[in-house]
């Protein structure tokens, strides 16, 4: 199971990322050179979004498998996933937590670490 802490590692895939792909392919994303380059295997949890940005998938390794997760909106967009020369930015729980629940934007001028 997932347990998400204050403590744990979060990471967004600002580019959307084709929802075709199973563990596998998400799994290689995180790990290729030329997307993100941070191992699957670390405890991180990997948030990705759809082109269409209706559905967000996280993928996280617990010690003895990955797990999968999706989430899709049955009406309206995720809102405020970010835009950003990087290929990938750090959130804490409380922000995934705000944008799976709540929908709302993440990425707000405040300071997310008060």
């Amino acid at each position: 199971m997932i347990h998400l802490t204050a403590d744990t590692h979060i990471l967004v895939a600002i580019a959307p990322a084709d929802f075709r792909q199973g563990i596998d392919g998400l799994a290689a994303v995180c790990r290729g050179r030329h997307k993100l380059s941070v191992n699957p295997r670390s405890g991180t949890v990997f948030m990705f979004i759809n082109r269409n940005k209706t559905m967000v998938r996280a993928l996280s390794y617990d010690g003895t498998g990955f797990w999968l997760m999706t989430k899709r909106l049955s009406k309206g967009k995720f809102q405020g996933w970010p835009s950003s020369p990087k290929n990938i930015e750090p959130i804490i729980a409380k922000q995934l937590r705000k944008l799976l629940c709540d929908n709302d934007p993440l990425w707000e001028k405040t300071d997310p670490f008060q």
